[in-house]
């Protein structure tokens, strides 16, 4: 019989590709982790890990066994959450990883909403990049994410997630008052990206899904974009612009709240400088009445965002 925790333990090893990431992200010392593999080997009686430089890597067998895990935990999931529906009232809390943006513009609102609509839920927000929510749901650290598309993501049929959309926020430029395309005659013009190939950049660090967002636009419009300022955090990009040290492009919900004076903020010419948000829970769970009302809540909040 396969312990369906070992499972857990191969699909961690699967996603972070060494014993010692996965044994971190399911809070287990690495000779735990190893001695689950070794069971787990000797109950379905083949090797399924090989080493893969200082990592590990997945042998034939590892793959299909990898397949049937993600199936069976998908299916565990919906056990929970029939089990949770049986036992009947909405009480208990839910952990969820979101970034700040996405806080502010959607989870706040729900969290609102379900104070009215379900007052025995409680929940547990976690302030995580847009890259970093998904690892996290999939390992097990929360219960919903609130992501981003980008680079090296899971695919949108991943079998282990269930993705609820919930919006595309456009970018848009943040330039000097200085540059020519901020004179306030050019105010209601959309900015051609390509006119910005010669100017320094600010923008997030690599690892940061906008930071994909800009490289994208900026190489579909031909051209690299010459970063030369860094920062994560949109208030110190738009500062900094404000200064003249560069230009950005920055999602317009970032742009709320942040000191505007000194700098023109114009709508980009290219379909590409967006950001595509959801809601995604582990396959199975979408159901659970504990997450089922904070998905609702997510995409009412959502869609009255505009």
């Amino acid at each position: 019989m396969i312990d369906a925790r070992r499972l857990r333990t191969l699909r961690a090893v699967a996603d972070h590709r060494t014993v010692t990431a996965a044994a971190a992200a399911l809070y287990l010392t690495p000779s735990a982790v190893s001695q689950q593999l070794a069971a787990l080997e000797q109950e379905t009686g083949h090797h399924l890990l090989a080493r893969d430089g200082r990592g590990v890597r997945l042998t034939a067998a590892g793959e299909i066994l990898l397949r049937h895990a993600d199936a069976v935990l998908a299916q565990l999931e919906r056990a929970e959450a029939d089990l949770a529906a049986y036992s009947g009232g909405v009480a208990g809390e839910v952990t969820v990883a979101s970034f700040a943006t996405g806080i502010a513009l959607v989870l706040v609102p729900a969290i609102r909403a379900l104070a009215t609509e379900a007052p025995g839920l409680r929940l547990k927000v976690l302030d995580a990049e847009g890259d970093a929510s998904l690892p996290m749901l999939l390992d097990g650290r929360a219960d919903l994410a609130v992501a981003v598309e980008y680079r090296g993501a899971p695919r949108a049929d991943d079998a282990r997630l269930t993705r609820v959309p919930l919006y595309a926020e456009p970018f848009a430029a943040v330039l000097p008052l200085t540059h020519p395309l901020a004179a306030p005659g050019r105010a209601s013009e959309v900015v051609d990206l390509a006119d910005l190939a010669a100017e320094p950049w600010i923008g997030p660090y690599p690892g940061n899904p906008c930071h994909d967002v800009v490289l994208l636009a900026c190489e579909h419009a031909g051209f690299q974009p010459r970063l030369v300022h860094s920062s994560d955090d949109f208030n110190a990009v738009v500062a900094l612009a404000s200064a003249g040290a560069g230009v950005a492009l920055v999602p317009r919900s970032a742009l709320r709240g942040a000191d505007l004076a000194r700098v023109a903020v114009r709508p980009v010419d290219s379909a590409l400088a967006t950001r595509k948000v959801f809601a995604a829970v582990r396959s199975g769970a979408e159901s659970h009445p504990l997450l089922s009302p904070v998905l609702r809540a997510l995409a009412t909040a959502a869609a009255e965002a505009g």
